[in-house]
């Protein structure tokens, strides 16, 4: 996985759990600094670093050696940014409430669906080819509520 592609992973992940990166930084023993120019894509993290990264964030580090070509397919699904009003919404506790919600009815863990979700949206922003605002993400946000917490029947 390209060092790009890691710091976006991160910064989903981080996100996803309405963090900042300052106090991932605290909780990882890393600096503020470092962190950024992860997500950013730039420097060269240890296994160590990341590892704490990951635990930081709620997540296991695993390390995998793919075929070229998977490697390529993984890089463009996670090289999407995540615009600037969705990371300031899922810092909200109405994000996270939202989430929680979705998940368990979904039977998900909270976490995970929270970057899955964050990174669908930031799919759905590129796709619309515009910056979404706050009301758009939570129209998007309550429709996909609707739908998983109260399935049409078949």
């Amino acid at each position: 996985m390209e060092q790009s592609a890691i710091g976006h992973q991160l910064r989903a992940r981080r996100t996803a759990a309405g963090r900042t990166v300052a106090s991932v930084a605290a909780d990882a023993g890393l600096s503020v600094p470092y962190i950024a120019n992860l997500e950013n894509g730039r420097g060269n993290p240890t296994i160590t670093a990341l590892t704490r990264l990951a635990e930081a964030l709620d997540m296991k580090l695993e390390v995998t050696l793919v075929p070229g070509e998977e490697s390529r397919q993984a890089h463009t699904s996670a090289s999407q940014e995540i615009p600037a009003s969705l990371v300031r919404l899922g810092r909200t506790a109405r994000f996270r409430q939202t989430v929680t919600t979705i998940a368990a009815a979904l039977g998900l863990d909270a976490g995970e669906c929270s970057a899955q979700l964050v990174a669908a949206l930031a799919m759905l922003a590129r796709v619309m080819g515009r910056e979404l605002t706050e009301p758009d993400w939570w129209r998007l946000l309550d429709a996909l509520l609707l739908v998983a917490a109260h399935p049409v029947a078949s």
